[in-house]
């Protein structure tokens, strides 16, 4: 089975390829005997995060970008599954230079979707994000609400889908869409909210939250999101959205305080800044669709976030280098 992943450094495309490669995702037939990760290892790609593949005879690395016009020479004829991880992903980034987003999240995931119809891939997954849909204040996003993207971001994450969508109605291409909740986890970058809290702890500094912390969102362990991908892949049918939700929603606060908690400190640790731009409220997915075939995630968040928080305690030379 070959497989290539764009984005693949990075933090949910490296533990994908760290899994399918260690045997953790067999029971959804995903088994390389050839992984290609392609990234361009800007800001959230980190060559760290495939250390422990480095001498796996059945993985390679190629450095490139998504949006590069020869990037058919790297994806194999015929391969059995593209996976498109590769994004600027970062909302505060998007805010003060949003034309990167357009180039990458979009002309770039256009490219790769043509050069995916050129060579025949048997399976692609186009991996999106709950941030589509805008914000709700009550309830949850099923898979055929409306999209309603608020940052730049969002919305060239939701021009993905469409393009996405566009190539499996008109050329029939054999895709599927996921799209997930708040991920958190092991080698996350540490801009993200959790692994930046997690961090300025360790480095005796305060936490930074926005406006008045009630802001909320939902959580999912990144295995879990994985695992997620893997089963859309095996059980998921062409030209579908497949929503993939964590069990968790809790407000910014509230996330906040578990951290403290588990480093034994309190709310003095918090120092409240300035509200992002366009913050979104509230984001909650709906993903009976895919649990409906049988998924379930097995990390509960209070576990998931103790095995976090060592990770990044036991792993300080990777968040400093």
């Amino acid at each position: 089975m070959r497989v290539f992943i764009t984005g693949g450094a990075g933090f949910i495309g490296s533990e994908f390829a760290r899994s399918a490669l260690n045997g953790n995702l067999k029971e959804f037939n995903i088994e390389p005997t050839e992984l290609i990760v392609y990234d361009s290892l800007t800001y959230a790609g980190n060559m760290q995060n495939l250390d422990i593949l480095q001498n796996n005879h059945n993985f390679k690395f190629i450095h490139g970008n998504i949006c590069d016009p020869n990037l058919n020479k790297y994806i194999p004829y015929e391969c059995d599954l593209v996976i498109n991880f590769a994004a600027e992903s970062h909302v505060d980034r998007s805010l003060s230079n949003p034309s990167i987003f357009i180039e990458t999240n979009i002309l770039g995931t256009q490219n790769v979707l043509e050069v995916v119809k050129e060579k025949k891939v048997k399976k692609f997954i186009q991996v999106s994000t709950d941030e589509v849909y805008g914000s709700i204040t009550d309830g949850s996003w099923d898979e055929n609400f409306p999209l309603a993207p608020n940052s730049p971001y969002a919305a060239s994450k939701a021009s993905a889908d469409l393009f996405a969508l566009s190539y499996y109605k008109t050329y029939k291409l054999p895709l599927i869409i996921t799209r997930c909740s708040n991920n958190y986890g092991p080698y996350q970058n540490i801009e993200k909210l959790i692994p930046l809290f997690i961090t300025n702890l360790i480095e005796g500094k305060k936490v930074p939250l926005y406006g008045n912390g009630k802001n909320i969102r939902e959580w999912i362990h990144v295995s879990d999101h994985v695992r997620g991908i893997a089963f859309a892949y095996k059980y998921g049918s062409s030209g579908e959205i497949y929503n993939i939700a964590g069990d968790t929603e809790l407000t910014n606060i509230d996330i906040t305080q578990i951290i403290l908690q588990n480093f034994n400190l309190d709310n003095t640790k918090i120092e409240y800044v300035a509200d992002r731009k366009g913050h979104d409220f509230r984001y909650s997915l709906n993903d009976k669709k895919i649990r409906s075939l049988g998924f379930k995630s097995k990390i509960q968040f209070a576990d998931g976030l103790k095995e976090t928080i060592s990770w990044y305690q036991d792993n300080q030379d990777w968040y400093r280098s």
